[in-house]
């Protein structure tokens, strides 16, 4: 009875855009008390101004994973390029990383008339390496795809070939120099037609063990410098210089510092890894790794790792997550393409941004089962939103935050995007309990705070404390029917969905007086922007 007396108030303060955060905790039993502990005074890290990505792949829609073929009409080579959604889906980042690749970039030859070789799509054969023959780009359609990529404001980021000129040796990799001819032709074709790419990525899962193929260290660091002369030749006299990317591989700690050692620190912009930490998509057991800190928490060595590498090698280079889509083999339907799948993506922004990761790829923007569009409509699988949300309020700058209370929450901090103060992402990966969560500083910064305080005038703290006592917006992320294998969310109470002209609809928040805790309802998600809150890392 008293929860159905609670909805009547709660539709009046969302229509004014008043919420009282109690009201998320009528259908559960269970309220848990929390706070996360964020440090304004400086930055602990830093992501690119525009972190988010996505992959756009090479499969044909005969690719079948587990007598599932969930890739459709999704590939470079056939993907509707005239979608209203699509475009939509693109322009509404302002702008979208897209990286191009996956397996069978490194089977893909580019019709520039070198080699001479008829250009022919990729045809499954289940003895050919990935199960298909050599494919073909030809180049109108390159040309297709880069007015598109105009068009919608996109950021390319493209995998080349690096398989090529390669021959077997005695210890079971590929070995003899990277035959760059085709290569080398593709880039001057693109930058003589004037197209905007803006990095070069040399190959596709070829590092350490690698998967159907891999290349030493030595030899793959020989072709990175060299791929580093053909784009500086080929884009000598320009202002624009792309960057250069490799070797977008799982890591394997030797490997990486080898490779970096044996690079040029001038020669490689990015160093590129991926990240399928859950398993095949078929496993059963997906939604309780998803839903498990502990098991969230084992991925933290990679990104501490490389980062410690990088550190210790003295390379320039940044660390980008160049393709990650969770559960290998196309993912799971219901599960990488839902709502239970937001917690592991956005806890994965969190983690990697902590340890300096710059760019972080999804894979994929449409295709599998792990696009953040469905392959069939385009319309938005629950992780667009997530990835919109984060790319709109999350800013670079990096804060600490702890939280203190349940394991069952997830905290994040970073300076707000163009916007005062913080945003902090809150995980609820319990489905019993809502969490009541209050947002404080670090000690650091509060005695930073009273310091300054000192120096000004009344006036000016009078000021301060009635920007504390202000509002902060805040974003609440949950399933349709509290079902976690929904594919519909919502924000606030309110269904996502296209609007009349296939635009994506507007990401309203809710105001919540700052003096109230932010509540978490259980397995949900929260964006709250607390523009009051004194960070001077992010003045």
């Amino acid at each position: 009875m008293a929860g159905g007396l609670l909805r009547w108030p709660v539709l009046c303060l969302f229509n004014a855009l008043i919420f009282l955060s109690p009201v998320w905790t009528a259908r559960s039993e269970a309220v848990t008390q929390g706070t996360a502990i964020v440090d304004g005074t400086a930055a602990i890290s830093s992501t690119d101004e525009h972190f988010i990505c996505a992959t756009l792949d090479w499969w044909p829609p005969e690719k079948c994973d587990y007598g599932t073929c969930a890739w459709g009409l999704a590939s470079l080579l056939n993907l509707n390029l005239s979608s209203r959604i699509l475009l939509n889906a693109i322009k509404a980042f302002s702008p979208l990383k897209l990286r191009l690749g996956g397996s069978l970039q490194d089977k893909v030859i580019y019709d520039t008339g070198d080699p001479q070789k008829p250009c022919r799509p990729f045809v499954q054969n289940s003895s050919e390496m990935f199960g298909f023959t050599e494919g073909c780009l030809p180049l109108s359609r390159w040309d297709q795809l880069n007015e598109f990529f105009r068009e919608s404001g996109a950021t390319v980021i493209f995998g080349l070939n690096a398989l090529n000129g390669r021959v077997p040796v005695s210890d079971g990799s590929l070995g003899g120099p990277w035959n760059y001819t085709n290569a080398a032709s593709l880039i001057r074709y693109t930058v003589n037609k004037g197209y905007t790419v803006s990095g070069w990525e040399l190959g596709n899962e070829l590092s350490g063990s690698g998967v159907g193929a891999r290349i030493n260290a030595d030899q793959y660091a020989a072709d990175l410098i060299n791929l580093r002369f053909i784009v500086d030749e080929a884009y000598h006299g320009s202002q624009f210089k792309p960057l250069v990317l490799a070797p977008g591989g799982f890591f394997d700690a030797n490997w990486f510092r080898e490779f970096l050692i044996k690079t040029k620190t001038s020669s490689l912009d990015v160093i590129s890894h991926h990240i399928y930490n859950l398993g095949p998509g078929v496993d059963p057991n997906l939604v309780q790794k998803i839903l498990n800190p502990s098991y969230l928490d084992g991925e933290a060595s990679t990104f501490s790792n490389l980062r410690d590498i990088l550190k210790s090698t003295g390379a320039s280079t940044s660390a980008w997550v160049g393709e990650a889509g969770g559960a290998y083999n196309s993912g799971q339907h219901l599960v990488t393409d839902a709502f239970v799948f937001s917690f592991w993506y956005l806890d994965q922004l969190g983690m990697s941004s902590l340890y300096d990761t710059k760019t972080y790829c999804r894979q994929s923007l449409i295709g599998g089962n792990y696009g953040l569009l469905n392959t069939n409509t385009f319309k938005p699988n629950p992780d667009y939103y997530s990835a919109l949300l984060w790319h709109r309020l999350i800013g670079p700058k990096v804060l600490s935050a702890t939280f203190n209370g349940t394991k069952m929450i997830r905290a994040y901090a970073h300076c707000a995007r163009d916007s005062k103060g913080i945003t902090v992402l809150l995980l609820n990966l319990d489905g019993n309990s809502t969490a009541q969560v209050n947002v404080t500083a670090h000690l650091r910064a509060m005695k930073l705070r009273r310091r300054s305080r000192t120096r000004f005038s009344h006036t000016r703290v009078a000021k301060e404390h009635k920007i504390a006592e202000g509002t902060r917006e805040e974003y609440h992320l949950t399933a349709l029917d509290g079902n976690l294998h929904s594919q519909t969310v919502l924000l606030n109470g309110n269904i996502l969905d296209l609007d009349a002209n296939d635009g994506m609809p507007v990401l309203q928040s809710v105001k919540v007086d700052g003096r109230e805790p932010i509540y978490v309802a259980p397995y949900s998600i929260v964006f709250a922007h607390i523009p009051y809150f004194y960070a001077p890392a992010c003045i």
